[in-house]
C-alpha cells in the first residue's frame, strides 16, 4: 500500500473516533421504550400535549411512545418519577409550571427534588393565559358580578383550582386579594377533575385554560367571565380581560414544557429537542394549540431554563403578596 493509501486510512480513523461514537450515539435515541409521564390527570392540557408529542414521535422513533399519567401533589408525583429516572433520554416530563415554578419553591418545605438541580429543560411547547369562569347555575355572568355576589356570601363560596400550590390556587387567592372577597380553596388533583365539578356546580368559580374549559362553555355548563392575560382571546372575543373587568391586577397565565433528567447527555437533549420541535410544526399540534388558546413558542434548552428562573421568582413574589407560605 502506498504512504498515501496509509494516510487517507489514518485520516479516515482520526474522524471515526473524533465523530463517530457521538454520532452513533446521538442516532440511538430512542433505543428502547419511551415515557413520557405527566403529573395530571387525562383530559387536562399538560396531558393533551403528551400524547400529542407520543403519537408524533412514534411514527419515526423505532421503539414505542407512551404517555404515562401519575396525577397528585400538584404534579410533583410524576415530576418525582422523571428525576428519579435513569438519565438516558427515554424517561420525560411533560408539566406545568406548578412542578416546577410554583410549588416546590414555594408551598412545600422539605420537597424530594429540587427543579433547578434535578430537571433540565428541553424547550417550552406552549402557554397561554387563564380564564375566569363560573359554573352555569352561578346567579353571576360578569366578574364584577362575582365579586359582588361573592361580598353578600363572605366564606360561603368556593374556588377550585388543580392542587395546592398550583397557578390556578395562586390566582384565585390573587383574586381575592385584589377584590377583597372570601372564598373557600378546594383542590383536585388536575384540572380535569376540577373543571367536571364546576360544571356539575360542585365549586362556583375557578381559573383554568381556555382549552381545558372549551367543550363545557360550548355545552353551555360553564360561563367564562374574563381572561386573565393582556389582551382578549380570539376564542372568546365577548369576554373582557380582567383589566377591562376592573381588576388590573389579576393576571395570570400558565405553560407547559418538556424536560429530562438532569444529567442527561446533551445530544440526547439535542434529539429531543429536534423531535418537539418537529412535532410543534404539524398541522394537528398548531390546530390543537390554536383551538385551546395556546401561543406556541419551542424555544432553546437555554432559553426555556432562564424563562423558569424568571417565573420562579415571579411566583414566589405572588405567594408571598397572597399569603401562601410552605407547610
Amino acid at each position: 500500500m502506498t504512504t498515501d493509501g496509509f494516510i487517507r486510512i489514518a485520516v479516515v480513523l482520526c474522524m471515526w473516533v473524533v465523530s463517530g461514537p457521538a454520532a452513533v450515539q446521538a442516532a440511538a435515541w430512542p433505543a428502547k421504550p419511551v415515557r413520557i409521564v405527566t403529573g395530571w390527570s387525562p383530559g387536562g392540557n399538560a396531558d393533551t400535549i403528551a400524547r400529542l408529542l407520543a403519537e408524533d414521535w412514534v411514527k419515526r422513533a423505532p421503539e414505542p411512545v407512551v404517555v404515562d399519567n401519575r396525577p397528585g401533589a400538584a404534579g410533583t408525583i410524576g415530576a418525582q418519577i422523571v428525576v428519579r429516572a435513569r438519565p438516558d433520554g427515554h424517561t420525560l416530563l411533560v408539566a406545568s409550571m406548578s412542578e416546577v415554578t410554583v410549588v416546590p419553591p414555594m408551598t412545600v418545605q422539605q420537597m424530594q427534588y429540587d427543579p433547578e438541580v434535578d430537571l433540565q429543560p428541553v424547550t417550552l411547547i406552549g402557554r397561554w393565559p387563564l380564564v375566569l369562569a363560573a359554573s352555569a347555575g352561578f346567579p353571576a355572568s360578569t366578574m364584577a358580578d362575582l365579586v359582588a355576589h361573592a361580598k353578600t356570601k363572605s366564606g360561603k363560596l368556593n374556588y377550585g383550582s388543580s392542587g395546592d400550590g398550583t397557578i390556578n390556587h395562586l390566582s384565585g387567592e390573587l383574586l381575592k386579594l385584589a377584590a377583597g372577597i372570601n372564598a373557600t380553596h378546594v383542590p383536585y388533583k388536575g384540572g380535569g377533575p376540577m373543571m367536571t365539578d364546576l360544571a356539575g356546580g360542585q365549586i362556583d368559580f375557578a381559573f383554568d385554560s381556555y382549552g381545558s374549559m372549551q367543550s363545557l362553555i360550548q355545552a353551555g355548563k360553564v360561563k367564562p367571565l374574563a381572561v386573565a392575560g393582556p389582551t382578549r382571546l380570539p376564542t372568546l372575543p365577548n369576554v373582557p380581560t380582567t383589566a377591562e373587568a376592573g381588576f388590573p391586577a389579576v393576571v395570570s397565565g400558565v405553560w407547559i414544557g418538556v424536560f429530562v433528567p438532569a444529567k442527561t447527555p446533551k445530544n440526547v437533549i439535542d434529539a429531543i429537542y429536534a423531535e418537539s420541535l418537529r412535532a410543534l410544526k404539524t398541522p394537528k399540534m398548531r390546530k390543537t394549540l390554536e383551538d385551546r388558546a395556546m401561543e406556541p413558542v419551542g424555544n432553546t434548552p437555554a432559553e426555556y431554563r432562564k424563562l423558569i428562573r424568571e417565573e420562579t421568582a415571579r411566583k414566589r413574589e405572588i405567594a408571598a403578596r397572597v399569603g401562601i407560605k410552605p407547610r
